[in-house]
């Protein structure tokens, strides 16, 4: 439809007046040309052994499911595992699962979340529907024609459910994730209303996309009122916090800023400090199976990166979201840029929401 809206463009101009023989038209006409003529003779060719058409309606699956926006199959879905790890890891999982329904044309059947955090217990997970943590109607408003969530009740059980096992191991590259994948996108297995991934949390699938997809399935995520209302109680108790904290330090409300700013509340930063023992173990064994030193950073890289953070301005409040029991390095509320004003998180006396919602815990560290 470009290639159309384009010609209709220059058609215009023709009629309007303006110059025939400009590049742009000129160029404009041969892609026109050169795309009837592609479409005309592919089939002939095709019968010559020139083109395979099976490559050339998978190409075709592929676009229209990657690359457009006319709405995904509500008559197939796509079933995952249950999504685990701490939220944001969720929420890449969960991204993930919606871009691979959506390159199968598929509706991604409304999965689980964990509202625990012990992915290697399977016994001690503690299941969430998507719809206790996020809006399910307003998701499918926010992505409609991109990506398409769907509920258990609207299958039809008219053919059986097929189960797609993902590969693991060295030897299961990207590449040949992807050629699984395509294989899925053409019948016999498009013909299943359900197609079931098993064998591997989708955090840890192989990732085919740009991260604007990624973005714009995050950008229809929206909490449930009642966990948002948690969420705002505690960045108001970092406020209120980093309030008392400025004031035994000598901020002046007028340091905020002009007279009419000083009844705006104290600007916070919130900062996820990857300094635990346990990711630090983690993190320097994959640096050096991957042959690289960029993904442990130390308590004074942190700090001066944040530090760095431009127009960052104090006094602000640097929300510190970090497990405490599992430091090594106890001095985090120390070395950080004049006006910033450090608060840990077991500091906020928000422990009760914390116990009463699990999966809170993980939200207000992301805040």
């Amino acid at each position: 439809m470009l290639e159309w809206a384009l010609a209709s463009n220059c058609k215009h101009q023709i009629l309007f007046g303006r110059n025939l023989n400009s590049i742009t038209c000129k160029g404009l006409a041969l892609i026109v040309i050169a795309l009837f003529l592609g479409v005309v003779l592919l089939p002939l060719l095709s019968g010559y052994g020139g083109i395979d058409k099976n490559n050339l309606d998978l190409v075709y699956s592929r676009s229209l499911s990657l690359d457009s926006d006319n709405g995904i199959r509500k008559d197939k879905f796509l079933e995952v595992p249950q999504i685990v790890w701490g939220l944001n890891n969720q929420k890449i999982a969960f991204a993930r699962a919606c871009l691979t329904a959506r390159m199968l044309n598929r509706t991604l059947l409304m999965p689980s979340f964990s509202a625990s955090l012990f992915y290697k217990e399977i016994d001690r997970l503690q299941p969430i529907s998507f719809d206790k943590v996020f809006q399910f109607d307003r998701f499918d408003s926010l992505c409609n024609g991109f990506v398409q969530l769907g509920s258990y009740s609207d299958l039809r059980n008219q053919t059986g459910v097929f189960e797609l096992q993902k590969g693991s191991g060295r030897k299961w590259t990207a590449e040949r994730d992807l050629d699984q994948l395509k294989q899925f996108i053409k019948d016999p297995f498009d013909g299943y209303e359900v197609i079931r991934i098993v064998g591997k949390n989708p955090f840890l699938w192989h990732d085919h996309w740009p991260v604007k997809d990624y973005a714009r399935v995050f950008e229809c995520l929206v909490l449930v009122e009642e966990i948002a209302k948690e969420a705002d109680r505690v960045v108001s108790k970092i406020r209120e916090v980093g309030e008392e904290i400025s004031s035994k330090i000598g901020f002046a409300q007028s340091d905020f800023g002009s007279d009419s700013s000083l009844l705006e509340p104290v600007p916070y930063v919130a900062v996820h400090m990857r300094i635990e023992i346990d990711w630090m173990i983690h993190c320097k064994k994959l640096e050096r199976k991957l042959n690289v030193s960029e993904i442990c950073s130390s308590r004074q890289e942190i700090v001066e990166r944040v530090g760095n953070i431009v127009g960052l301005k104090g006094p602000t409040v640097v929300y510190l979201a970090v497990a405490d029991s599992l430091l090594e390095d106890s001095s985090i509320l120390t070395g950080w840029k004049d006006g910033l004003v450090p608060v840990e998180k077991n500091k906020l006396g928000v422990d009760g929401i914390y116990k009463k919602y699990p999966i809170s815990h993980s939200v207000s560290n992301r805040l």
